[in-house]
């Protein structure tokens, strides 16, 4: 039996899991933890709870080292300078070396013996200068990590079309595949200024919705089938999801708005359907 805690390494980062032993923590403690690159800085996210010996995960987790004090920080106020500086001079030596990378944000390990660049670009850079440069002048080891427009946008944060902060920087851990067969499918506009975020990709939000619209669609008939109504024979021509109505273009002129219930079935189509279903 361990008492696991999530802990967060930077906002709108993923959570991950580490055994709290027997310290006593709450949400927004700061404490120091054991990472692969060494000791982390880190918030507690979520409270610890015991987790049975069943349940136990497949890898055993890594501990938290201590709660944060004073020193710690002053540690971290240290290093966030330390980025800040590291970005302005590798902004500098990337313009007078030429190369067409764009660099958006840099991270210090919690020691600072190493530092991580990151950048977008639209093919492959040949940074190996650059790197020598940047461990001359800082002493430390040098990462740099190309990334996706979207990780930018999930790193530097935003607001969106909505007003809102960006999805992805302020609470989704992974990004979910986004097509534009789900804005179709809810009935928004096509026009990719209005279906895209600011990272320039379809909104993520898109698949929030996608399945619950999915479900309903079904018991809808598609837009152009001929259907009967109360108020006459007609085309299918808009759907209200959300509502449950429909609008019909009638045959004998005029369009009129509906609810599913006024939807006429043809009697002889189910007798059909039953039969085969007997056979099969």
């Amino acid at each position: 039996m361990i008492k696991k805690v999530g802990i967060r390494f930077k906002d709108g980062g993923k959570i991950y899991d580490f055994c709290c032993g027997a310290f006593v923590l709450n949400v927004g403690d700061h404490v120091i933890v054991e990472t692969e690159k060494g000791l982390g800085f880190g918030t507690v996210e979520t409270a610890p709870e015991v987790v049975e010996a069943q349940n136990k995960p497949a890898k055993p987790l890594k501990k938290v080292f201590r709660k944060a004090n004073e020193k710690d920080l002053a540690q971290v106020e240290h290093n966030q300078a330390l980025e800040r500086e590291a970005h302005a001079f590798c902004l500098k030596s990337i313009k007078n070396l030429g190369l067409q990378m764009n660099l958006f944000s840099v991270e210090s390990t919690f020691d600072a013996s190493r530092l991580t660049f990151f950048f977008t670009a639209d093919g492959r850079v040949d940074f190996r200068q650059l790197v020598k440069i940047l461990v001359k002048q800082f002493r430390a080891r040098i990462e740099m990590r190309q990334v996706g427009i979207r990780n930018q946008a999930k790193m530097c944060g935003g607001l969106g079309r909505c007003g809102r902060v960006f999805c992805c920087s302020s609470f989704m851990d992974k990004f979910e595949p986004v097509s534009i067969r789900m804005a179709k499918q809810q009935g928004l506009s096509l026009n990719p200024t209005k279906i895209s975020g600011q990272c320039g990709r379809l909104m993520c939000c898109l698949t929030f919705e996608n399945e619950t619209y999915r479900q309903l669609k079904s018991n809808f008939p598609k837009i152009g089938k001929k259907i009967n109504t109360k108020s006459g024979h007609g085309k299918v021509t808009r759907h209200n999801v959300i509502c449950g109505r429909l609008s019909v273009r009638l045959d004998e002129g005029g369009e009129v708005e509906i609810s599913l219930d006024d939807i006429i079935k043809d009697k002889t189509k189910e007798k059909t359907k039953e039969r085969t279903k007997d056979r099969r």
